[in-house]
């Protein structure tokens, strides 16, 4: 299972304009291309925090899927939000610790002039029997 080609093919990421550029052994990078329609007001060009925190989590669990090798579920993800978004944001994460049923990664967040504009730690649902993850599909 290659996550860049499925988080790329994945209809939420699509719809929002999200790329994931890689995501290898824990690690996951991707960009979102901001548009008038992420905005809360086209005026101010400000992003809405849910397009940050969608790319954040869509980040964080790829580099969570390159080391699970299927799909896997977001069980809670908390973000801080540090400066307001108004260029294309790119996100970097790292899985910090995958246990036998968990997995918890961190995201920075910066927008095109490298400011720290988010950062977030998601946990993740791995492991467990086949019939305990409808994410799976037909994916495997």
């Amino acid at each position: 299972m290659d996550p860049v080609e499925l988080f790329n093919e994945m209809p939420f990421a699509r719809l929002l304009g999200i790329e994931l550029t890689a995501a290898a052994d824990g690690h996951a990078e991707g960009r979102l291309h901001v548009t008038d329609d992420h905005t809360t007001n086209p005026e101010t060009g400000v992003v809405h925090g849910g397009a940050t925190f969608a790319l954040a989590d869509s980040v964080a669990d790829a580099a969570v899927v390159s080391l699970a090798g299927e799909l896997v579920p977001t069980v809670d993800m908390r973000i801080d939000y540090l400066a307001p978004v108004t260029t294309d944001v790119y996100a970097v994460a790292d899985v910090l610790r995958d246990g036998g049923s968990l997995a918890v990664a961190e995201v920075e967040l910066f927008d095109e002039s490298e400011t720290h504009v988010a950062t977030a730690h998601g946990a993740y649902k791995t492991g467990g029997s086949e019939a305990d993850n409808v994410w799976r599909g037909s994916q495997q």
